[in-house]
């Protein structure tokens, strides 16, 4: 199984960057604009398009608020691991918070455009959270 990882500060408030992150349904596009172009949740599953095309059904997994960590799975689309789980976390930090978002994945063979994928979002979801921009606004929704 890949192990992948991708950590990073943020210069907000883990309170307003969790906001962001637990947002189940619209999270994807809020965190990552022009990265996610379209994110539509039905229960506990969502369908997220990626500006390269890949289209992800991740299901909902679970939800800690105490911990601010939300754990989600890909279970189909146009990526079809045999084994996938991911977790984005948000920690305090010195002048901010750090994001750390991990990932499982099975086949390994899966693992490098995955962590690609993880480093160029991380990119986007960075400038978002710290711009103040399109993911602070709108109202966030509930986990399933």
């Amino acid at each position: 199984m890949a192990l992948l990882r991708t950590e990073f500060p943020i210069a907000a408030t883990p309170a307003d960057a969790w906001a962001v992150i637990r947002d189940f349904a619209a999270g994807p596009l809020r965190m990552a604009p022009g990265f996610v172009v379209g994110c539509e949740a039905d229960g506990d599953v969502r369908v997220v398009t990626f500006a390269d095309g890949v289209v992800a059904h991740e299901r909902f997994v679970a939800l800690d608020d105490r911990e601010r960590r939300i754990t989600y799975a890909v279970v189909g689309g146009s990526v079809r691991p045999d084994q996938d789980t991911a977790e984005m976390r948000v920690v305090p930090a010195d002048g901010g918070c750090r994001l750390i978002w991990t990932h499982d994945v099975r086949p390994d063979e899966l693992g490098p455009a995955f962590q690609a994928a993880m480093d160029r979002g991380a990119k986007v979801i960075k400038r978002t959270l710290e711009g103040g921009g399109a993911g602070l606004t709108g109202a966030p929704r509930s986990a399933p």
